[in-house]
């Protein structure tokens, strides 16, 4: 066989191992190249280079701990396997204190109270790691007040070993800013996956609870590595068996696996099962009856599951039950169900994501003219959850006007990670930089200065309970998420639900090092990929402000043409409101007045055509046609432009990767490839099938240099998908 074969695209999967055994025979490599599949994530640990193993060798001697805690123990299990891993040499697990060992204790351990470390104000999940003397040895100390604190710590010393980053003379402490930092499955009990795009759930309901995957504990070892704490394990469209017997059992079990990693596990609650698995007559809150059966409910969970940790409950919102169904308010549902989990230390998460057809006012102003006359009234432990924009996880929207509108009341965010809107699994899309954008946008509430960062965290309204959650995109595929990318997702969200304030361009380098190769010849291009990932999908999607366009249902391809479905705000139409004279919905004071939610500075910004940022302009404002924009040309021809200029960067990320193939195994980088390809494509029917749809309104040519679209308009709009994924109405 010549070597040239292998550059064959026919024989690119299996050619590199044919080398690799090749090699080995001649004792140039140690063992065959193994093809990787995306299930270790980020938690890969191959060797290092040699001269970094060679350094971080007299650091990692063996591994002391320091009591018989769960979460200690699997910290201990996760340091070997990763220093087995990275060091090709497992240390040893024993008491004995030596040079260079990895000492892991909580702060009642003698050993670890001798050293008077300034660990009290670390709270339950915060960590140390410091160099220092101990019994007359050079070692590691890596320790909290509870175990799963210690097992964050012993996360983050392989992180360092991982990316390269020094070992020794450290003197790390880092406590989490939110208490609550949960995934949100949208999991059904039939095992699809409502928005899910990476296979069935991962959750086996029929053989829990006798049967346990591996998958489960590798599912909470991921979070845990992340600093995830919680999992709601069912659909916000909650089935109400999910609270029956044999279920409750079945989360149990999943709690019992979870446990050790800090992981609680939290249940969608149905607001009408006391009537459907109940047998009462209604589910009024107010109703003696049906609060006495949630308590018993509430007491069945806990003797179950003693560290539950509480509810999530959609209510009067796209059709699901809710107290308004009995003249009650939000207020009313989620106190009946707080005072059920309280005697527990359970919560109640009630979301703010709530329209309905009789309402006919502007969908962006509905949920904060629900909530905020009601603010004040919740229980101490309910948390109000909110997306982070006021429409529905678009590909780019203002920061939702809750924030800061309710200081007596937590509000939690919620973001998706799953990308309903934003090209499934297929297309790469980095959603840093999304959730900081918004987390780091100005409410100038309650105070001038104030971001949604210091809401979420308690810090602007001296809030304690605290939390940030997201809908995940994991599913039963090998690869976990749908794509390899999107595990980046995942990754991102659990660092920033750690540290809101943190910056998404180190998270993307962390990530693509962990998960591909420390090497910066292949880090730094792939993170600038990352970084202008998510802003090419709003250009080839939904630019200038532009929202809701994508097609009935599914929310797969474009479908701004819509304007026939029964409610109004499902329909395409009613956002854009193109017509002769422009494009653009108008939520200023001459139209919806949606602007006026948001603290007087913000609103007047927004309100004002020359002050806005142009990328949320078609948000906030009906605009000619023939507006002259910042770069000179007209509203038109900068829409065209941007729509070309996403397609454009896709075939700039496109020729990026595949300069890369030298960096990654042959079956990574060609999944990767083939879902770029797929993206462009995409992009490009979305372009091409919004300007001949907009065409029709601003009857204008396009710009010069800029491309007819491939198809006539009917082609577009003839276009179906009935089974694309993720639809599971």
């Amino acid at each position: 066989m010549q070597l040239s074969a292998c550059f064959s695209a026919r024989v690119r999967l299996w050619c590199p191992l044919f080398l690799a055994f090749a090699l080995a025979l001649s004792g140039l490599v140690a063992s065959p190249v193994r093809a990787e599949d995306g299930y270790d994530l980020w938690l890969r640990y191959p060797p290092l280079a040699e001269g970094a193993r060679r350094a971080a060798l007299p650091l990692a001697t063996r591994i002391v701990v320091e009591g018989e805690d769960d979460s200690l123990r699997v910290a201990g299990e996760e340091l070997t396997r990763g220093i087995g891993g990275l060091l090709q040499t497992t240390p040893p697990v024993a008491p004995q204190v030596s040079a260079g060992a990895i000492v892991l204790g909580l702060a009642s351990s003698p050993r670890i109270e001798a050293l008077d470390l300034p660990l009290s104000d670390l709270g339950p999940e915060g960590y140390l790691i410091r160099s220092v003397r101990m019994e007359g040895q050079s070692v590691t100390v890596i320790a909290a007040n509870t175990g799963p604190g210690v097992l964050y710590g012993a996360f983050e010393w392989l992180r360092r070993m991982q990316v390269g980053e020094p070992l020794t003379d450290l003197d790390v402490r880092s406590t989490p800013a939110l208490r609550l930092r949960v995934l949100n499955h949208w999991d059904n009990l039939n095992r699809t996956v409502e928005r899910g795009y990476a296979g069935q759930s991962i959750w086996d309901w029929h053989t829990l609870p006798g049967f346990t995957q591996t998958r489960y504990v590798d599912y909470a070892r991921a979070n845990a590595s992340i600093g995830i704490n919680g999992a709601v394990l069912n659909n916000v469209n909650a089935n109400a068996l999910s609270l029956t017997g044999p279920y409750i059992a079945k989360a149990a079990a999943l709690a019992d696996v979870f446990r050790p990693y800090g992981v609680r596990v939290y249940l969608s609650a149905r607001f009408s099962a006391p009537v459907e698995i109940g047998g009462l007559p209604n589910a009024d809150p107010l109703n003696p009856e049906v609060a006495a059966w949630w308590r018993a409910k509430a007491d069945e969970i806990y003797a179950a599951i003693p560290d539950f940790g509480g509810f999530l409950v959609k209510a009067n919102s796209e059709g699901q039950p809710g107290p308004q169904d009995y003249g009650r308010t939000h207020a009313d549902g989620a106190n009946m169900l707080a005072d059920a989990v309280a005697p527990h230390g359970g919560v109640v998460m009630w979301r703010a994501f709530v329209y309905s057809a009789e309402n006919t006012t502007d969908r962006a102003r509905q949920a904060y003219e629900e909530f905020v006359p009601l603010d004040g009234t919740f229980r101490d432990n309910v948390l109000v959850q909110v997306k982070n924009g006021p429409i529905d996880f678009q590909p780019r929207e203002p920061f939702h006007p809750l924030f800061g509108a309710m200081p007596r009341t937590p509000l939690m965010m919620e973001f998706q990670i799953t990308k309903e809107y934003l090209g499934f699994a297929t297309h790469l899309a980095y959603l840093g930089t999304m959730y900081e954008e918004t987390l780091q946008s100005v409410t100038d509430r309650p105070v001038a200065g104030s971001t949604v960062a210091d809401v979420v965290d308690g810090s602007a309204e001296g809030h304690g309970l605290t939390g940030m959650a997201g809908v995940a995109n994991i599913g039963s595929d090998r690869n976990w998420s749908g794509s390899h990318f999107d595990q980046a997702n995942w990754y991102v969200f659990g660092r920033m639900a750690w540290d809101p304030r943190a910056d998404a361009g180190p998270i993307a380098r962390d990530w693509a090092k962990r998960t591909f190769t420390p090497d910066p010849e292949f880090a730094e291009p792939v993170v600038e990929m990352m970084m202008g990932s998510r802003e090419a999908v709003v250009d080839y999607m939904t630019p200038l402000g532009l929202h809701h366009l994508m097609a009935t249902g599914h929310h797969y391809g474009p479908g701004p043409w819509v304007d026939d479905l029964a409610r109004p705000e499902w329909n395409p139409a009613y956002y854009h409101r193109a017509d002769a004279t422009g494009i653009g919905f108008d939520r200023t004071a001459s139209g919806s007045n949606a602007v006026a939610q948001y603290a007087p500075t913000v609103a007047a910004r927004f309100a004002d055509p020359d002050r806005i940022d142009e990328r949320d302009l078609l948000w906030f404002h009906h605009v000619a046609w023939d507006r002259p924009m910042r770069s000179g040309r007209t509203l038109w021809d900068e829409l065209v432009v941007t729509y070309g200029r996403g397609v454009s960067t896709v075939g700039d990320m496109r020729r990026t990767w595949a300069g890369l193939e030298a960096h990654v195994d042959a079956r990574r980088f060609d999944e990767v490839s083939q879902f770029l390809a797929i993206q462009e494509q995409e992009a490009k029917w979305w372009r091409d099938a919004s300007v001949s749809y907009f065409r029709t309104f601003a009857d204008r040519r396009l710009p010069a240099g800029e491309p007819e679209p491939e198809h006539d308009l009917d082609h577009y709009r003839g276009l179906s998908f009935p089974f694309a994924p993720g639809n599971t109405h």
